[in-house]
């Protein structure tokens, strides 16, 4: 190419950016409607914005926090159109929803701190954000409106009525976001282990440990989903939650802890976290006659039956034929190990009955309140190791409504896309038809994250793989500005 061939380029090129940035940061309809079509293929991949259009809406955002009245009517008009923009873009770009996970933190709370998280997502292209609003023992309510168990993220004198919820949800709103609250589920937190009166609703398992010592960080502690003050209290959470009116509700951690090594395997009855009184209580119950009831009993406390123990059982209820119990199919070729196995297949159904019920009860308040509800799981939760064990999470993700989004979270690490595909492809393989996956990547633009590759290219591949996934998300904002983050979570909040 000649030299003046090369110059030419050049200048179109540099013209046409003009044109975006004149699109993104012009107040004039008609300019709009004139150059969307040519700014759309000129954009950033993926609906991100220039930088000629980022750094002005920074500077504009500055300025009316300087108190600039004319720079304050200038930014919102700016947050308007790239709101309009977002929405055109991402409605004629592969994935149409493309959502961020993010925590908030206290100092959140400042003035424009919220407006400055928010206007970086939009600037990526994110036309929703998940919201962690419940996590690490604490709940983003307001100290002046927080009726549950937990202490508020925002705690500080003079902030009591501080509500980041409410404002990300509106904020969100302005700018062309969907706004998802993410919450934990079976992980109560620390705080919560630490109260007296909830003791007994700690999950157990066989050895008499709760997760607060079987996860080497002491970071999570899980329940017993059949405690009915843990449900109770989970309840209210849900409620104070969507009462801000998300667009939706996701829930995570709903399982069981994993421990290391070994420990990541549930291969006996005692490894199982049905130990609390409510699980075992709840297990005897599905008993169907006295004999089965006794030798559920017995397998529980001693981890294993024997022939002694079937020969106490005749002689205790000698006119019940065999013990019974729910799911149970009685043979006659029936022996003393197939009857263990037996046990052992429904303590593991009962342990996973478990999970499924604290997440049917958990979405209940959004199918009444006509939200959005999702689960989020990985997708080798659920898995069987070896000739009788199991994933020791025990997450029956396979049996989740196909009423709720499945946020399958695709973490696979090998140095390509191709393990993360295969975990997509697991998933998208067992979910009902209509089921609504959308793929949770972990990592990076334009760099390779903990040896996964950069987002654009898992994109593309999962593109090219599961075409018919038309939803993605990305863990985490963390991730991707971890200055911002780490600012945001060691500042003081005044």
């Amino acid at each position: 190419m000649s030299n003046s061939s090369l110059q030419r380029a050049r200048q179109w090129r540099r013209l046409h950016r003009r044109l975006v940035v004149a699109l993104l940061t012009s107040s004039s309809l008609v300019s709009q409607c004139w150059l969307m079509q040519t700014a759309q293929a000129q954009t950033t991949a993926y609906c991100q914005l220039p930088n000629e259009a980022i750094t002005q809406k920074e500077n504009l955002r500055i300025g009316a926090l300087k108190g600039n009245t004319d720079s304050d009517k200038r930014y919102k008009a700016l947050v308007k159109q790239h709101a309009d923009y977002l929405r055109q873009c991402r409605s004629r770009t592969w994935p149409n929803t493309q959502s961020i996970w993010l925590r908030l933190y206290p100092c959140d709370a400042r003035s424009g701190g919220i407006d400055d998280i928010l206007d970086r997502l939009v600037n990526r292209g994110y036309n929703q954000v998940n919201v962690e609003v419940f996590y690490d023992g604490q709940v983003l309510l307001p100290m002046s409106d927080n009726q549950t168990a937990w202490p508020s993220v925002v705690r500080t004198p003079g902030t009591d009525k501080t509500d980041l919820l409410a404002q990300m949800i509106q904020k969100g709103h302005e700018r062309g976001m969907r706004v998802y609250a993410w919450l934990y589920t079976m992980n109560f937190g620390y705080s919560y282990a630490q109260r007296a009166d909830r003791q007994g609703m700690l999950a157990r398992n066989g050895r008499g440990e709760t997760s607060v010592s079987y996860v080497p960080d002491g970071s999570q502690v899980f329940v017993d989903p059949y405690n009915m003050q843990a449900k109770t209290d989970y309840y209210q959470v849900v409620q104070g939650i969507l009462k801000r009116r998300p667009d939706g509700i996701l829930f995570d951690y709903i399982r069981y802890p994993r421990g290391t090594g070994s420990d990541s395997v549930a291969a006996r009855v005692e490894d199982l976290w049905i130990y609390s009184e409510a699980a075992k209580q709840a297990l005897y119950d599905r008993a169907l006659n006295r004999k089965g009831r006794e030798l559920i009993q017995r397998y529980i406390s001693k981890g294993s039956i024997n022939a002694s123990d079937l020969a106490s059982v005749n002689q205790l209820y000698p006119e019940e034929a065999t013990p019974l119990w729910q799911g149970r199919t009685p043979s006659p070729g029936d022996s003393l190990a197939s009857l263990q196995w037996q046990l052992w297949q429904l303590s593991v159904a009962h342990a996973a009955q478990g999970i499924l019920d604290f997440l049917n009860l958990a979405t209940l308040p959004a199918k009444r309140a006509g939200i959005k509800a999702g689960a989020v799981f990985f997708p080798d939760g659920n898995q069987a190791v070896g000739q009788v064990g199991y994933d020791s999470r025990l997450q029956p993700w396979d049996r989740f409504p196909s009423s709720l989004e499945w946020y399958p979270m695709s973490y696979g690490v090998c140095g390509s896309t191709r393990c993360i595909d295969d975990l997509v492809k697991r998933v998208v393989s067992r979910a009902a038809p209509g089921t609504q996956v959308i793929p949770v990547l972990a990592g990076d633009w334009g760099r390779s994250v903990s040896n996964r590759p950069a987002l654009e290219v898992q994109m593309r591949a999962l593109r090219q793989e599961v075409p018919q996934i038309g939803s993605v998300s990305h863990f985490a904002y963390s991730w991707q500005d971890p200055a911002s983050d780490r600012d945001r979570k060691f500042c003081r909040l005044d």
